[in-house]
């Protein structure tokens, strides 16, 4: 069976993420959320590296409680940056804390993330040739987060956090589950 290139084929957690997860449209407010902070974190490393911290940053972000994120306070920041089993980037750990503020202050006005993230669409998957890194959406999408205040939401970032919720369907040509687009 034929995956994306991009997969690490002697990675089962890998190759699980790619097959249940990957490009699957999430509307679910609290993995909208855990994917936007984990994109986050990503910015300049690898998905598999945060992948494979995905349990420990669940159990260190309060299992992505955004509420409960948009309080920490500086001895929860401290306690982040001590622990060795997450990324311990200050700036992204600080960004995780505004960035959730802002994701409430965008479900206050939208009704929720969900609607607001999916209206760029109207609520369709769009179908992309799966070697691009950006797109228009992801440039506007971008442009609109850092206009509200996020940061670490740059177009690529965006782009992949788009792929990981189901708004852009990147599958490669070649991938199994391009077929079933």
């Amino acid at each position: 069976m034929k995956r994306c290139h991009w997969v690490d084929l002697k990675d089962n957690e890998y190759i699980n993420y790619h097959d249940t997860e990957w490009g699957v449209a999430v509307h679910d407010e609290r993995l909208l959320f855990e994917m936007l902070i984990l994109e986050n974190f990503v910015a300049g490393l690898s998905w598999k590296c945060v992948l494979h911290k995905r349990v420990s940053f669940k159990q260190v972000f309060d299992n992505f409680d955004v509420n409960k994120v948009a309080n920490y306070n500086d001895e929860k920041i401290s306690q982040l940056v001590a622990n060795i089993n997450i990324i311990r980037h200050l700036g992204k750990i600080k960004s995780a804390i505004s960035n959730a503020q802002i994701f409430i202050k965008i479900q206050n006005q939208f009704g929720s993330f969900d609607k607001y993230i999916w209206s760029w669409t109207e609520n369709k998957t769009i179908i992309s040739n799966g070697v691009e890194t950006t797109s228009d959406l992801s440039d506007k999408i971008s442009k609109d987060l850092k206009k509200r205040g996020m940061k670490f939401v740059g177009s690529t970032t965006i782009f992949s956090y788009l792929c990981a919720i189901g708004i852009i369907s990147a599958h490669q040509d070649d991938c199994f589950l391009r077929a079933k687009e």
